[in-house]
Formats: structure tokens, C-alpha cells, sequence
């Protein structure tokens, strides 16, 4: 019962609209420049103050294949935000999981960021969205996205984030998210990345073409460039469902996957009268779903 929680707070996902990988830094990680940006597609987080005589939360989920134990990003965000404010407060929470995982959505990261806004919110604001920002690129690099507007150009890791204005047109965009059955661990993902075959398109550039166009015409223009795909495609049949997309929908602006996989996303215009064809797509993927969003 909704009636029943202190906060009830959407979790949206995120598209990455173009991402370059950049270089390998000698930790390790990679430096990229990637657009991403929220759809309507979102999880639902519903929180609750326990009593100050707690020494933990409770958290539950719709989904009981997803742990809510201490390797959960939701629980590290309510240990961070009690670390960094020195406040001992404790929460009952409970997600709805909606988005699906290992999609390249940026779930767990957009809980991530709900739950600390939530606990920012019931404990009475005692962080800034600055500080909420920071704190986040302490448990995620992808976090501190669903801290900006919605639309954002993202470097260093992911956690440099440059809050941008709502895309040209936007409200023209219809999404069409794919999520197979299988999933993709971003570290394999990553171990298949060959820096040499990523694509030589200046991010600022790429940027340029949404900010100007918007994404429907930056997609037709070939504009949705994800340098993360090939390798993926290498190790999954992900790339046969692009191709099956964009074979099917002549009305579609663009297909491309978002982040390291493994959903495939569609773009098309939302006053374009024809009905998306899923069934024929999905009688050739079994356990395939589809996300109509926005």
C-alpha cells in the first residue's frame, strides 16, 4: 500500500545516445564522453524513517532475484549518506524493479542516487545537490548523472557531469527498449574492447549534432555511435537483434545498444501512425521484452 510510506519516488533509467570510449587509464578504467539521457522507463522507491532505536534498514524488492544485501547500490548509498552526514537515521525501503538489470540502463545506479535523495529529503536536506553529486562518485561513476536535468554530456569515468538543456524536439521522440533474456557483465564487455576498431568521431562534434538536430535526426544521420558494441557483439547475439530491428521498421531513425548492453534501443517519431512490429521480432528471440517509453 502506497499510503503507507513516508516517500514515494520514481527511479528513471538512462539511454547513453552516443558513447565514446576514449583510452585505458593505467588504473585500469577507461576514459569516455558519452550523452546520456532519463526516459520515462522507472523503477518505483518507496522509503520510510524506522524508529532512531534501529541499527539497520530494511529493504525489500519486488524482484527476489536482486540482493539486498551489503552489495546492493542502494544500500551503499544509505550507509554513504549516513557516513558523510554523520546522521545514524535508518529506513524501511522497498523497490519496485520495473528496469530491467545487466541492461545498460543505469538501474542500479539511478536507485542508487533515488535512495540518497530520499534520505536527503526525510532527514531534512542536510546535503546540497552538490555535495550529493560528489558523494555519489564514491560508490558509482554513473550515479551522479541522475543528480543533473535529465539530459547531460558525461566524461572521466562517467562522473564529470555536464547538465545540458532538453534535446530539440524532444517531445517528438518515442523510445522502443529491447531487453533479451541474456545478460552482459560490463567487465567482460570491457576485456573485449579493442581501443584501436573504436570510432574516430570527435565527441564534441557528435554532441554538436544532437544539441543542434535533435536525436531523431542526429540518429538518422548516423549520429548514434556506441564504441562499446562491437565487443559486446563479439561475445553475445546482440547483434542480430539490431539488425532484426532495423530490418523490421523502415519508420525508425536509429537503432543502436545502450551502454555496455544488453538492451537495444529504437528511435522513432511519435507522429509517425505505424505500429511498431514486436511480435515478428520477438518470435525470433525467446523471452525478449519490449519498453514503449518516451
Amino acid at each position: 500500500d502506497a499510503n503507507q510510506w513516508d516517500l514515494k519516488l520514481k527511479s528513471p533509467c538512462k539511454l547513453n545516445l552516443f558513447l565514446r570510449i576514449l583510452n585505458r587509464r593505467p588504473s585500469g578504467f577507461h576514459d569516455l564522453a558519452s550523452l546520456f539521457q532519463t526516459i520515462s522507463l522507472s523503477d518505483r522507491i518507496y522509503m520510510s524513517k524506522l524508529p532512531h532505536s534501529s541499527t539497520e534498514d530494511e529493504i525489500y524488492c519486488s524482484d527476489k532475484s536482486l540482493s539486498v544485501g551489503k552489495s546492493n547500490l542502494v544500500v551503499k548509498a544509505l550507509d554513504l549518506m549516513r557516513t558523510k552526514t554523520g546522521i545514524q537515521q535508518f529506513f524501511r525501503l522497498y523497490l519496485d524493479k520495473i528496469v530491467p538489470m545487466q541492461a545498460g540502463l543505469g538501474g542500479g545506479s539511478s536507485n542508487a542516487a533515488t535512495a540518497m535523495h530520499g534520505f536527503n529529503v526525510l532527514c531534512g536536506y542536510p546535503a546540497s545537490q552538490e555535495n550529493l553529486l560528489l558523494w555519489s562518485g564514491d560508490i558509482g561513476s554513473d550515479i551522479s548523472f541522475f543528480f543533473s536535468s535529465g539530459t547531460a554530456y558525461c566524461t572521466g569515468r562517467g562522473e564529470i557531469v555536464q547538465s545540458l538543456p532538453a534535446l530539440p524536439l524532444s517531445d517528438d521522440v518515442e523510445v522502443h527498449v529491447f531487453k533479451p533474456a541474456e545478460g552482459l557483465s560490463t567487465a567482460l564487455v570491457f576485456k573485449a574492447l579493442d581501443l584501436n576498431k573504436c570510432s574516430t568521431v570527435v565527441p564534441e562534434s557528435i554532441l554538436h549534432c544532437f544539441e543542434t538536430d535533435g536525436a531523431l535526426k542526429a540518429a538518422a544521420n548516423d549520429r548514434l555511435i556506441n564504441d562499446l558494441e562491437a565487443p559486446a557483439f563479439s561475445i553475445s547475439a546482440l547483434q542480430q537483434l539490431k539488425s532484426e530491428i532495423a530490418m523490421h521498421d523502415t519508420a525508425i531513425s536509429g537503432v543502436m545498444m545502450s551502454g555496455s548492453g544488453t538492451s537495444v534501443y529504437a528511435l522513432r517519431s511519435k507522429s509517425n501512425p505505424t505500429v511498431f512490429p514486436f511480435d515478428e521480432i520477438a518470435a525470433k528471440f525467446p523471452g525478449l521484452r519490449h519498453y514503449q517509453c518516451s
